[in-house]
């Protein structure tokens, strides 16, 4: 619910535990309820201990609730009972802005089902400027009752309580605010009208019961294919959400990435790392020149020594050895007086505290040979010790954190070459999601049949404009071909045998087309009722895409995917998206991106925390280049090509076809030189010339305006 970790603190009242804390046990019953899980919301809880005073309460609640750096939930355990030193509720009341008595009566509802005694005591809770605060009793088994009764709504109590936008976070309905506290209201069900059943709690279907493959979905919305056309929904019967809940409901709904060790190749490139990378090695290794030169002895400022070869560098000095950067032994160790030529990363010899650059040199003598340097002449006097030297682990320590969890391995090569140059074999990623792509409709016709068309033939293009886009984002794709609608179970056969392949096994099902309300539309009867599958949504309000469909097919697992999963029941999942050509690769872009995005890790690690990328497409504010019409009840995604201008450094945005209409679901043509998507929020009439607006960067920006 946080976008990032929430801060708890705990405060033990009580005259014993200040004098010897070492007899208080609340704070070790009361922090794992906090840290129940690896996501959990909360960070490891501040400690205290105060006496029964209340003076001291105060002081304590105000230094943590008071300031830039606010806790965001105070827990007092103690002094809540009825005796003259329990000043708990008198100390904390009088400084809350805020009561809070609905989490007041939770508590003592749970604590009335364990004891009567429970009405003995005296619970405060409420909020002081962003924090909230709440009093449990002082022994461990009451402080971890009440706690346990109310900690899975705290998150939201403390969101909110920071100043969080509440349409925003209630956008969903109750079920979804149940849904992310993992709490369950019972058989209570929203009451609502036919203009916002998206909030109703959904039904239990197969997913849920566990049962056989073949027993369907008793709670499924889509037309029965058996049934007459005079028996049919003719209008949806799936709610229409905001593309908000749809995203919500694709993120809720995709499993966690999974983690496979890979080795250390070019093909990491586009890979989220799974944890944090120690560096093996240190780089460099030795000591090492900076240039091509020669590696001499450089007297230290400190030196007393009156002999002419330790005044400094400047003079005529033997060649005493060579060391090259490819060379398998180091020189011998150099004596004083004398001089070693060395190349560029050349381990420096013993002894050598310097390198002098070639370019400070001459030649004095050669061997009689003349193949060789004999003596050279220094013309510098000026080297210090260290001077054109790297330091062993100069450039990476050794054990020191090359590459943090949630980092994306990028193809400028900087990750690779951290890695490469530590000497690290392998590394744990999250595993990139394979996605199988398939077309449906008795009208298509493969791209490259060479008859000509007839009827109301078309040739199908979705299906390789797809592939073509996911296989540029880096994932591994199957062709799953085209399936046709025939009622008489092709359709489910296809699906079934990619939901069940085993080589190239497939995480995510993309099929075009048969999403609409006609008697041929067959992928939402077939996800639910023959796959025993469920649709979380089967509308969304924008243009184009609107029937755009995500639903998820429950799956034993293998024996070897079973070792360390809770359970042998995992999900495929299925987006069924418009057969339309531009409201196919819009929905690709704006739902299937993310949930990608997610199964492969991105957002995990670093990235919660704000920094790096997050799922999806990046958004940008672009200035429109001319009028725009505006979709009166839902939000178009406008194809569009975004410039950068070299005058004055901002984006401008063109569309990349204008009709009367807008531009047609129909038109792939659309989308052909498009690099974003504006976002065009529903409203009467035009969008100015001028008018600043979000897009959605599906390619790169271009120059010049």
């Amino acid at each position: 619910m946080a976008d990032r970790a929430l801060q708890p603190a705990i405060l033990i009242v009580s005259d014993t535990a200040s004098q010897d804390p070492s007899t208080d046990r609340v704070v070790d019953a009361l922090t794992p309820l906090l840290l129940a899980t690896d996501q959990s919301p909360w960070k490891t809880p501040f400690a205290s201990i105060v006496p029964d005073n209340v003076l001291d309460i105060q002081t304590s609640i105000c230094n943590w609730t008071d300031g830039q750096d606010a806790v965001n939930l105070v827990l007092l355990s103690g002094g809540t009972g009825f005796t003259t030193r329990d000043n708990t509720p008198e100390a904390v009341t009088p400084l809350l802005h805020r009561h809070a008595p609905g989490l007041v009566h939770g508590m003592l509802d749970a604590s009335l089902k364990v004891t009567p005694f429970a009405m003995m005591s005296r619970p405060v809770a409420g909020v002081r400027n962003g924090t909230v605060i709440v009093t449990l009793p002082g022994s461990p088994k009451g402080a971890k009752e009440n706690l346990a009764a109310i900690v899975k709504l705290l998150p939201h109590a403390c969101v909110q309580a920071v100043g969080a936008n509440s349409r925003v976070l209630h956008a969903g309905g109750m079920w979804k605010l149940e849904a992310e506290a993992g709490v369950s209201s019972g058989n209570n069900q929203e009451s609502s009208t036919a203009a916002d059943t998206d909030n109703h709690r959904p039904q239990l279907g197969h997913s849920d019961c566990g049962h056989s493959r073949h027993c369907g979905n008793k709670t499924a919305k889509s037309n029965d294919t058996n049934e007459g056309p005079s028996r049919r929904n003719r209008l949806s019967p799936y709610p229409m959400l905001s593309v908000d809940e749809a995203l919500w409901r694709i993120s809720h709904h995709t499993p966690d990435p999974v983690v496979v060790e890979a080795p250390m190749t070019p093909a990491l490139v586009g890979s989220v790392i799974a944890e944090d990378v120690y560096a093996a090695e240190a780089v460099p290794a030795y000591r090492a020149s900076t240039v091509d030169g020669y590696a001499v002895i450089a007297p230290d400022s400190t030196e007393k020594d009156i002999s002419s070869t330790s005044k400094g560098t400047k003079g005529i000095f033997p060649v005493a050895s060579i060391a090259h950067a490819n060379a398998s032994d180091t020189a011998p160790p150099l004596e004083r007086g004398t001089i070693s030529r060395i190349t560029t990363g050349a381990p420096l010899p013993p002894n050598a505290n310097a390198v002098v650059m070639v370019e400070d040199t001459v030649l004095h003598s050669s061997t009689p040979d003349g193949t060789e340097e004999a003596t050279v002449e220094i013309l510098t006097d000026d080297i210090k010790p260290n001077e054109n030297v790297r330091q062993p682990g100069s450039d990476i320590e050794l054990g020191s954190r090359i590459l943090r969890k949630g980092y994306i391995v990028t193809p400028v090569g900087g990750e690779i070459g951290l890695l490469a140059a530590t000497g690290t074999s392998t590394v744990k990623i999250y595993k990139k999601p394979c996605v199988g792509v398939m077309s449906t409709g008795d009208e298509l016709v493969p791209h490259d049949d060479p008859r000509r068309l007839h009827g109301g033939q078309i040739r199908d293009s979705n299906r390789l404009s797809l592939l073509s886009c996911l296989s540029s984002w880096g994932f591994p794709t199957v062709d799953l071909g085209i399936a046709p609608d025939t009622p008489a179970g092709e359709l489910e056969e296809r699906l079934r045998n990619a939901i069940e392949r085993e080589e190239n096994s497939i995480d995510v099902i993309i099929t075009t087309g048969g999403v609409s309300m006609g008697e041929l539309d067959l992928l939402k009867p077939t996800i639910e009722r023959s796959l025993g599958g469920t649709v979380h949504f089967g509308r969304v309000s924008m243009k184009p895409g609107k029937p755009t469909t995500f639903a998820s097919i429950p799956v034993k697992r293998s024996r070897s995917q079973t070792d360390d999963a809770p359970n042998t029941w995992g999900k495929k999942l299925i987006f069924s998206l418009p057969g339309n050509p531009a409201s196919a690769l819009v929905s690709l872009h704006l739902f299937v991106l993310p949930c990608l995005h997610k199964l492969m890790g991105m957002g995990q690690g670093i990235l919660s925390s704000g920094s790096g990328p997050t799922p999806g497409l990046p958004v940008v504010t672009v200035t429109l280049m001319h009028q725009l019409a505006l979709n009166r009840e839902r939000t178009e995604y406008h194809c569009a090509i975004v410039r950068a201008s070299q005058a004055d450094g901002l984006l401008y945005a063109c569309s990349t076809g204008v009709s009367a209409t807008g531009q047609r679901s129909s038109r792939v043509g659309n989308l052909a030189s498009a690099n974003a998507l504006l976002v065009l929020k529903p409203g009467q009439g035009f969008i100015e010339k001028g008018t600043l607006v979000d897009a959605l960067i599906m390619g790169p920006i271009r120059s010049g305006v």
